[in-house]
């Protein structure tokens, strides 16, 4: 039964500094009706994701802004409830670029079908989707691991992070994990296979045990921090190391002037090292002979990957604001409603 009310979330106001649940508002309004060759489909996963606070910020990005009094937007796995387009059929499993809300309209321009026998359909939203691809594509295209080369991993237990290790691993690569906690930490060396891990909030002096854990220094340092880690990071670089730089998260939250630090240019000189910044859409060409390859290695066994899920529409900002906390391991996801029977 398809109901007449449905709730959405707006972005009530653009953060200054951390986002606070203020920045939220949520509104009741009418569940919308497909047109010819769209879709109703109902939202059963929501993801939220570090990026999205680039985007409640008015400031010139790769990706539009949010627009204020409007519904944000994320990647959404969701399932088919009335169909007039003859690529769906009620029941199906899709996923997309969707508005937080219970309810959308969609078309095959906008979603493409998930298969739940393939993998968990939450795969969608993590491994086998847009944390998976960006692992997968900044780390080989851009880090380039060789075998025994040292790769260090920032934001090491998330999303992103988890996965560009354990790709490492399977390249040969001596892999180094950074994350904030002791159940982290173990879960990198015991479950995900890294060869050293070190919590940087419990550690007194974070480039000595960077240097202790990287006897012969660092190959590849796969960037999602920024801040003091990136500084400590940033001077045991290796002769042609390589730097792909998937996100700061350190700084997504600073006000102007905040986030200074050390110049890097000297180390990138010393070391002839490579640094570049990329998107995930930068290798869109990649995306269909990654997907097979992610997808293959998660069958082999070889990609082991965590889901931290919160339950219920309401919890989906302080899901968002627990990422800015490190609550999460691995992707963080809102589990809004059952998939129909």
């Amino acid at each position: 039964m398809i109901p007449n009310q449905q709730q959405q979330i707006l972005l009530a106001s653009r953060p200054s500094g951390k986002p606070v649940k203020e920045n939220f508002q949520f509104e009741q309004v009418s569940v919308p009706t497909p047109s010819d060759n769209e879709i109703l489909v109902k939202t059963l996963y929501l993801s939220v994701d570090p990026y999205m606070r680039g985007r409640m910020s008015s400031a010139k990005s790769y990706v539009e802004p949010f627009k204020l009094n409007e519904p944000i937007h994320g990647g959404v796995v969701a399932q088919v409830v009335e169909s007039k387009s003859d690529s769906f059929k009620v029941g199906d499993y899709v996923t997309g670029m969707l508005g937080w809300q219970e309810y959308s309209i969609a078309s095959k321009k906008t979603v493409r079908k998930v298969d739940p026998e393939l993998a968990p359909v939450t795969t969608a939203l993590g491994i086998l989707g847009m944390p998976g691809l960006t692992a997968y594509l900044g780390l080989l295209n851009i880090g380039n691991p060789k075998e025994g080369e040292t790769l260090v991993v920032s934001g090491a237990a998330g999303a992103v992070g988890s996965i560009v290790g354990q790709i490492g691993k399977i390249k040969g690569a001596r892999v180094i994990g950074i994350a904030g906690s002791d159940e982290k930490i173990s879960y990198l060396k015991d479950t995900l296979g890294f060869d050293d891990a070190i919590n940087y909030k419990t550690t007194d002096n974070l480039r000595a045990a960077l240097k202790t854990a990287c006897p012969n220094g660092i190959d590849i340092y796969f960037e999602n921090v920024g801040g003091e880690i990136a500084d400590a990071a940033m001077s045991l670089l290796n002769k042609h190391a390589r730097v792909p730089v998937c996100g700061a998260i350190s700084s997504y939250n600073k006000k102007g002037g905040e986030d200074l630090g050390p110049r890097i240019q000297s180390y990138l000189i010393k070391s002839s090292a490579l640094m570049k910044g990329f998107v995930v859409n930068d290798y869109s060409h990649e995306f269909k002979d990654a997907s097979i390859q992610l997808g293959k290695w998660v069958k082999e066994g070889k990609l082991l990957f965590e889901e931290t899920i919160t339950e219920g529409f309401e919890s989906i900002p302080e899901a968002f604001l627990g990422l800015f906390e490190g609550k999460n391991l691995g992707k963080q996801l809102v589990k809004v409603a059952e998939p129909a029977e």
